[in-house]
């Protein structure tokens, strides 16, 4: 005797394993902890405030 398969909970759960799936690979490449990127902001704000300490001249002066 075989084994009754419901298709419609099968297809659901083949969906629901694909979308797992995606969502994994963008939250390794796209997640960052509230950590990283606070680190990351400010490291982007110490090069700009190094930049701009460092150029020559103003022109709008």
């Amino acid at each position: 005797m075989s084994n009754i398969v419901n298709l419609n909970r099968f297809r659901k759960a083949k969906k629901r394993g694909e979308a797992e799936q995606s969502a994994e690979e963008n939250r390794t490449k796209f997640g960052l902890t509230k950590a990283e990127k606070k680190k990351e902001a400010s490291e982007a704000e110490e090069t700009l405030r190094h930049l701009d300490g460092h150029k020559l001249g103003d022109d709008e002066s």
